[in-house]
């Protein structure tokens, strides 16, 4: 019995013969192509490139610190601990040069007034040196979680400074402050870190 055209999509789909499978679509339909999706139905939206516009993890704005940010932010913590030490140790040196050189049996050593004298004065102003490093450090290490991009120039000429100091006058022990301050520039002025400073606020 004959269907007619088996070309004809109105016509009845012809039964398969011995060799060919069950179960393929009718005669009308594309074979081999995915169907499109109907209409109704949304598509996901375009997968956005990391960097292109803003950073996962908010709309338009990093919500997370880039790890650069983190590691310059662990670093200020560690200076300003460190500055507090400092601070007390140059204190008491200068108070203990200064108590000595008041001492009766030492006023008539010239030499020793005069060593005195310039320790005393190298010392205090270690002191006072190193007491604005930790309040620097603390402001910066608060600030880098909401500042701007002032905040972000502010660390790097903190670091470029802290660097050159941690080389003269605290050689030898300044040497971890050097090391460090260059990490907080260098983090700091890196692009993730200007996105980060310069994220919109909302």
């Amino acid at each position: 019995m004959s269907f007619g055209d088996p070309n004809n999509p109105y016509g009845q789909p012809a039964q398969p013969g011995p060799g060919q499978p069950q179960g393929q679509p009718g005669y009308g339909y594309p074979q081999g192509q995915p169907q499109q999706p109907g209409y109704g139905y949304p598509q996901a939206p375009p997968v956005q490139p990391y960097g292109g516009g803003g950073f996962p993890g908010g709309p338009g704005g990093q919500l997370e610190m880039p790890g650069g940010v983190k590691a310059a932010r662990v670093m200020l913590w560690v200076l300003f601990g460190l500055s507090l030490i400092g601070t007390f140790i140059f204190g008491l040196a200068a108070a203990a040069v200064s108590a000595a050189k008041n001492d009766e049996q030492l006023q008539d050593d010239v030499q020793f007034q005069q060593l005195a004298d310039y320790s005393g004065s190298l010392l205090w102003g270690m002191t006072v040196i190193a007491l604005l490093t930790a309040v620097i450090s603390i402001f910066l290490a608060v600030k880098f979680a909401k500042g701007g991009s002032g905040v972000r120039v502010m660390a790097i000429v903190f670091g470029v400074v802290v660097a050159i100091l941690g080389i003269y006058p605290f050689v030898g022990f300044g040497l971890i402050y050097t090391v460090m301050a260059i990490l907080i520039a260098v983090f700091a002025g890196k692009s993730d870190g200007a996105a980060w400073f310069n994220r919109p606020r909302y």
